[in-house]
């Protein structure tokens, strides 16, 4: 039954009120989002007039972000950030809320610029964790007040600073404001929290000054800013898979059997779509919830259902949470990339920001 309400939550919120019942609990939520509204515009508004302050901090900072709390792609989107930067020979560093995360700490240093991780997923959460082993060298922070994750970036040497998932986080000034829209999906049903998907009014994107398209397969007119640039990008699926400790797995010993796939991430479904590509006899897909946390009951329901399989497979991002040894069956993992129609729009502002710093 919980499952149920879920879905019809999620309908309602992506796709608007269809039903009666729907209809319903969609005028029982818009009180809600009203005041969810009510307090975004007071909290702006305290640091507008300064009742609230800003840090701003002494090198660029460059935030990855999102209007929507679906999944747009931030991860793969500040990994690629990163080795942008990198190619360019610019000390890069990562600030997260680090989000699932179980560290007590103010702020928590998941890697150094040796390469060497000193954070668990489960103390850093999964994604500053993945970031972290994609970027050895690059020192990645979580921080609950970014504020003080981005202080220590600086001190780490940072000449540039990548705050993860910062639009809405106005305790930290930044110097580049990128948004993610799921381009199949950009709003939902239009709605605040919530009663819709939406954690600003579309009016937001005004302070973006840069906008990605993700999941885009052609370019579609959307309400969007005139005066703010547009990148369309895809996710694609590495070509390959490769096992939990990170050897690449050869296609004979995939091709052809039965799998059981499993994703704890956003939108399994595409996940599980863009499997049919390697080849599997069959797929049996087993949608988690996202950030989950692979415990004693998922492992169990993991492994009862592998022994009808050859083989398990699953994200990046939950592989960093698993061992090898916890499965009867090979278990391997497949990454994700984003692919950009024209980079001239990202590179160009890039551009600005080292020449002028700002």
């Amino acid at each position: 039954m919980r499952g149920a309400w879920k879905s019809a939550y999620l309908r309602l919120t992506t796709h608007g009120p269809q039903s009666i019942g729907s209809f319903l609990m969609y005028w029982g939520l818009c009180p809600l989002s009203f005041l969810y509204g009510l307090s975004m515009r007071l909290r702006r508004k305290l640091y507008q007039l300064g009742l609230k302050s800003s840090y701003r901090a002494g090198v660029p900072v460059i935030s990855v972000g999102n209007l929507a709390t679906s999944g747009t792609g931030k991860t793969p989107m500040v990994d690629f950030l990163v080795k942008r930067l990198k190619s360019r020979n610019v000390r890069c560093a990562i600030v997260s809320r680090g989000y699932g995360g179980h560290y007590r700490q103010p702020v928590g240093r998941v890697s150094d610029t040796t390469g060497r991780l000193l954070m668990t997923p489960y103390e850093c959460g999964d994604e500053p964790f993945l970031l972290a082993r994609r970027n050895p060298g690059v020192p990645v922070f979580v921080a609950r007040r970014r504020r003080l994750g981005v202080q220590a970036a600086e001190q780490a040497g940072a000449q540039i600073i990548i705050l993860d998932d910062g639009f809405q986080h106005l305790a930290v000034l930044r110097n580049m404001d990128i948004v993610l829209l799921d381009d199949k999906l950009p709003f939902g049903n239009g709605q605040l929290l919530p009663a819709g998907i939406l954690r600003e009014p579309k009016s937001a994107l005004q302070r973006a000054d840069l906008i990605i398209m993700t999941r885009s397969e052609q370019a579609r007119s959307l309400p969007l800013p005139a005066s703010i640039p547009v990148i369309h990008s895809r996710h694609l699926l590495n070509k390959r898979l490769v096992t939990l400790d990170g050897a690449i797995v050869p296609e004979q010993e995939y091709v052809g059997q039965s799998c059981l796939a499993f994703a704890g991430i956003a939108k399994p479904e595409e996940f599980f779509r863009d499997l049919g590509c390697f080849g599997f006899r069959q797929i049996e897909p087993l949608a988690l919830a996202d950030h989950q946390d692979y415990t004693g009951e998922i492992l169990s329901r993991l492994l009862r259902s592998c022994h009808n399989h050859d083989l398990l497979v699953t994200t990046e991002k939950d592989a960093v949470k698993l061992s090898a040894a916890n499965f009867p069956k090979p278990c391997y993992q497949v990454g994700v990339e984003l692919v950009f129609d024209d980079l001239a729009p990202l590179d160009g502002l890039l551009d600005h920001i080292m020449e002028t710093g700002k």
